[in-house]
């Protein structure tokens, strides 16, 4: 039996629940709903990328939004608590979901003071 998920381990800003409403009205009905899942890369060594989904496993976590639900599997989700996922618009064709409040897992990208060590400027 899958978990439910809470606001608290994902949540969805209101342009991307209405994006992905949309969405969910041009796909097939055999469609359960949005997989996110995480793939090696970015700033934290894990980016996130979605996928329709027409089956839900029994370790899959599932958030209800209104008309559709966004699957998680549990290895994934150790990432992504308490993420928040936006949909941006700039008008120029660029449209997106980003994933906000990501956990920095290591060195970051090349901020100051990172976990391997060095900050940015020396003290001598």
């Amino acid at each position: 039996m899958h978990a439910a998920l809470t606001q608290q381990d994902l949540s969805l800003t209101a342009p991307a629940q209405q994006k992905m409403s949309e969405l969910f009205e041009q796909v097939d009905d055999n469609i359960q709903g949005v997989r996110v899942y995480a793939t090696p890369g970015g700033c934290s060594g894990v980016a996130f990328a979605m996928t329709f989904a027409d089956s839900i496993n029994g370790d899959d976590g599932v958030l209800e939004c209104g008309g559709f639900k966004v699957i998680v599997d549990g290895e994934t989700l150790e990432y992504l608590r308490g993420v928040e996922i936006d949909f941006v618009d700039r008008g120029d064709g660029q449209a997106t979901f980003i994933f906000n409040n990501l956990p920095q897992m290591g060195g970051g990208c090349g901020s100051c003071g990172s976990s391997s060590g060095g900050g940015c400027s020396s003290s001598h």
